[in-house]
């Protein structure tokens, strides 16, 4: 029988159009307004904003304070347009460059995750900031960063290292905010890649809720094109894999990132993939919410990124809504007029336990047999997957 579920969250990661992150060394409050009504005038309720970590922890014994009041701004000007906020810590990771601080290379070379000096200074950092931004009503989750596995492997680690560290710093932060969700966010090798040193119990396990990044650029969108069902389903099989593997088969999950990358997508039929995935991931009742990558295109003056990179935003740099973003708040509009109802679901039974063997997440990945079957089930209604 069908029923209403919860209305999910919606939101948008959050890219300066003016700058990129490198705004935030040329900081501009107006700009950053502008930007927030672009969002909150689609019916977007949140935000995840990213200050850059060696930026705001130039040296390991220094946190720079005009950084956080400038973090504290945008949160700030979230509030005024109505919308929440979500804060990643360790940046770390962004549109294909990495972050990382002087005080963590060159002579002073030592892992992220193993260096005992760069764990206490990654310490210092999250508990300083978490500090700073609980103090805002509006913040609702502090992430420890973004896709921090994009770090290794240039910082060697271990899965138990890997686990150790999530968990030294999610303790941190919890005391730091103990009002706020608390998370660990991932990219999807975690999920499909048997060697590689963060594992899905690290997703499912450690935090207060799970995120997953679906990105049909990992090889889902070359199994049937653009508009295929394994590309338009790939966002609720992984928000699917996270709830089986998860302990607690009632933990939610966000859809922390999702988007229309070129030439995956191609743009005339960026529109229609976006209104068919989030419609398919909707009456997931695992479904948190669901946040777009990203917010504003990147400036094509800004030289060296990916060019997929450049326009996965739902505004161009000069304010306008693209198809992709009229798409979703149609899509949004529809959710808050009439709800979600659920669909009943049949199961399915994976050929591993993600909890127990992950040196077989391959058998589970795009394209593997098992995802397969669960695409062609998928296409008579949702799927619920089991672990054996």
């Amino acid at each position: 029988m069908a029923s209403e579920t919860v209305t999910p969250r919606f939101g948008a990661n959050y890219v300066p159009s003016a700058g990129w992150f490198y705004s935030w060394l040329d900081y501009d409050g107006d700009a950053v307004r502008r930007d927030f009504a672009d969002l909150a005038g689609m019916g977007l309720d949140h935000v995840r904003v990213f200050p850059v970590w060696p930026w705001i922890q130039p040296n390991r014994a220094i946190i720079r304070e005009q950084a956080i009041a400038n973090l504290l701004d945008t949160i700030d000007a979230a509030a005024e347009h109505g919308l929440t906020v979500a804060v990643d810590l360790i940046q770390g990771h962004l549109s294909s460059f990495d972050f990382l601080p002087s005080w963590v290379l060159t002579w002073h070379k030592s892992s992220l995750f193993e260096g005992s000096a760069v764990r206490d200074g990654l310490t210092a950092y999250v508990d300083a900031v978490a500090r700073a931004v609980a103090t805002k009503p509006n913040v609702f989750a502090i992430t420890l960063g973004n896709e921090v596995n994009n770090l290794w492997p240039d910082s060697s680690t271990t899965p138990e290292t890997s686990a150790a560290w999530a968990q030294e710093l999610l303790t941190t932060l919890k005391k730091a905010a103990p009002d706020v969700l608390a998370l660990h966010s991932v990219f999807d090798d975690a999920w499909y890649k048997g060697d590689h040193p963060f594992h899905p119990v690290d997703a499912v396990d450690l935090g207060d809720l799970t995120t997953v990044h679906s990105w049909v650029f990992n090889g889902v969108s070359r199994v049937d094109g653009p508009l295929g069902p394994a590309t338009l389903t790939h966002a609720d099989y992984l928000i699917e894999l996270a709830r089986a593997t998860a302990l607690e088969h009632d933990r939610l999950v966000w859809l922390q990132e999702i988007g229309v990358p070129g030439p995956d997508i191609p743009v005339d039929l960026q529109a229609e993939f976006t209104r068919r995935t989030v419609e398919t991931v909707l009456p997931n009742p695992a479904l948190y919410g669901v946040t777009w990558w990203s917010s504003h295109d990147i400036d094509r003056r800004l030289l060296d990124f990916p060019d997929r990179e450049y326009d996965l935003g739902l505004f161009t740099v000069d304010h306008q809504r693209k198809p992709a973003a009229q798409a979703l708040a149609d899509v949004i509009a529809e959710v808050r007029a009439n709800g979600v109802m659920q669909q009943e679901a049949t199961t399915l039974t994976a050929p591993i336990n993600l909890r127990t063997e992950p040196g077989r997440r391959a058998e589970v990945a795009p394209g593997s047999e098992f995802h397969l079957q669960w695409v062609e089930a998928r296409g008579n209604g949702p799927v619920r997957i089991a672990l054996p």
